[in-house]
């Protein structure tokens, strides 16, 4: 679902019936989720108790999204989002299911806990991109920011009550009632998926395969310098505060001399925070920049988080943990708006894998680094020192890019016309070389040039090989752009993947060279010497196809 219109408030995306239904879903997996990591950790600190293997729980449910988000997002992009949930949410229960009767059966330990980990860790990975990408389907633009911080809330209204729910039913019934907890607070999530009727535009051209598509995300990030700095500011913050989590099994028992119930406070009390935190989104963004919005809140974060490491008495240390939670969902939420806001519709599934990955990753580098400080140092001392690095994080706001704009789609308007094709090809045939010529005012022509740089990164990113500009020797005011692209379908998916924001760019690099633009593009079907195709005995094929429309050159 689509469309345009002013934003509404923080609830404004729940008057949509599929996005409501899911969201109360995600509340209940949410709940398991954190339920199933409090039995998974005190699990670990009663059979282990050493400070790596407890840091490794959290090291094994989040170093999947680090390793296999970027496949999940191109299977999110490529298929029926509903379709790929389904099917992850099934897996996730078979692996909780099997946990839980592992540890019934007495055949739990160390290895076999972090093993289940990694794999209940991977389903959600691999469910992530699916879930979030689906979220533009489900309420208007307008209320994009407030769906994504809404799905932010689901996971902290879970963390503020779940810890400490997990927390009582560990110390009642033990983890394995914990891991069993899990199985069944998913399956409202699956009930909530099978009922949503996903409605979505059909795909003119053949889906591409999982391998071309995990490049083309990843080349879309690479020579997308906006996002790349959002995915690198979030895997920073990511590192530096992940002993937030980790480690907080340790401050229970070490700072604070608790149990598995003060565990589950803690946890609580931070995700209390984030829920306040939520409700500040609309404020900050609309009274700070996001620059500002990240360095105010890393510093909070970072203070907060010093406080417990000081800190002896609960009251204290729950208190900085509020507050702690507050700055570290604004944070988060921040790196995801971000991302959804950048990243055109045909790439958005893979953005946002690029961001589990970033955020996920940095907390499992930021675990195993923060577990072995803590085991040479103390978890005091680890913990102070995670704030402080924090902390720092707030001189990335430098770098964070002002809001982005133009990432719909382009529309028809500004198609160069359509194509003609006299030679019988297919969507596999390829290489295809294309050239486009522009007539350039030698008066405009440094400008021109300075211009065309971005317009390289849009050919790139759209998936273009190969890309040169040159100038004819003959012809001072003759340009020449010319780029590759694999196949036919690659070469028409380039062209209906470009955004309002890069035709405008494009426009701007021919508005700069002050002369007549475009004047020409051609198409070259590329035949390498020594090709299959061009034996002596081989026939030209030279026959008429239909016209193909397209949005560009």
């Amino acid at each position: 679902m689509t469309g345009k219109g002013a934003p509404g408030g923080l609830s404004a995306p729940l008057r949509h019936a599929a996005f409501r239904r899911i969201w109360l879903a995600s509340l209940f997996s949410n709940f398991g989720l954190l339920i199933n990591g409090v039995g998974a950790g005190w699990a670990m600190t009663t059979m282990s108790g050493r400070a790596q293997d407890v840091a490794l729980v959290q090291t094994a449910l989040m170093l999947p999204y680090m390793l296999f988000s970027m496949a999940a997002g191109a299977i999110a992009d490529t298929y029926d989002r509903r379709r790929v949930a389904l099917l992850m949410l099934a897996f996730t229960l078979v692996a909780s299911a099997a946990l839980a009767l592992t540890d019934w059966r007495g055949w739990l330990t160390p290895t076999l806990l972090i093993a289940a980990c990694f794999v209940i860790g991977t389903t959600n990975a691999m469910f992530g991109p699916s879930w979030q990408a689906s979220v533009g389907e489900q309420v208007p633009a307008a209320d994009l920011p407030s769906a994504v911080a809404l799905n932010s809330v689901s996971y902290n209204i879970a963390r503020s009550l779940g810890p400490a729910v997990g927390g009582a039913i560990v110390a009642a019934a033990g983890s394995v009632a914990a891991f069993a907890a899990m199985t069944f607070c998913y399956l409202p999530m699956v009930g909530a998926m099978v009922a949503w009727r996903r409605c979505a535009d059909e795909p003119r051209l053949p889906p591409e395969r999982i391998g071309w598509a995990i490049q083309s995300g990843v080349r879309y990030i690479v020579h997308s310098p906006p996002i790349r700095t959002v995915l690198l500011s979030c895997l920073t913050v990511g590192i530096a505060g992940g002993a937030v989590t980790s480690l907080m099994p340790l401050v229970s028992r070490d700072l604070l001399g608790g149990a598995a119930g003060t565990y589950g406070l803690l946890l609580g009390a931070f995700g209390v925070g984030a829920v306040l935190g939520a409700a500040m989104i609309g404020r900050m963004r609309r009274r700070l920049a996001p620059g500002s919005v990240l360095a105010l809140n890393a510093l909070v974060a970072g203070g907060a988080i010093g406080v417990v490491a000081l800190s002896r008495l609960q009251p204290i240390s729950l208190a900085a943990l509020v507050v702690a939670g507050a700055a570290w969902m604004q944070l988060m939420t921040g790196f995801n708006v971000a991302i959804q806001t950048r990243a055109p519709r045909w790439v958005a599934g893979r953005a946002l894998a690029g961001f589990q990955a970033a955020a996920a990753g940095g907390l499992a580098i930021g675990s195993l680094l923060w577990g072995a400080i803590a085991a040479a140092l103390g978890t005091g001392t680890a913990f102070g020192l995670s704030g402080a690095a924090l902390a720092a994080c707030s001189l990335l706001a430098k770098a964070w890019p002002a809001e982005a704009e133009g990432a719909e789609p382009g529309d028809g308007a500004i198609a160069s016309g359509d194509i003609a094709i006299n030679l019988a090809i297919t969507g596999r045939s390829g290489p295809v070389v294309v050239e486009v010529e522009h007539d350039v005012d030698p008066a405009g022509a440094r400008a021109f040039y300075a211009a065309m740089i971005e317009v390289k990164r849009i050919r790139h990113r759209n998936g273009a090989y190969g890309w040169s500009l040159s100038r004819d020797i003959a012809d001072e005011r003759r340009w020449v752009e010319r780029f590759t692209a694999p196949t036919w379908n690659d070469y028409l998916r380039q062209r209906d993947r470009m955004t309002q924001a890069e035709h405008a760019a494009l426009s701007a690099a021919i508005e700069q060279g002050g002369g007549s633009g475009i004047v020409g593009v051609r198409r070259l079907l590329e035949r390498p010497l020594g090709s299959v195709r061009w034996q002596a005995e081989t026939p030209d094929r030279g026959l008429t196809l239909p016209v193909a429309a397209g949005t560009g050159p």
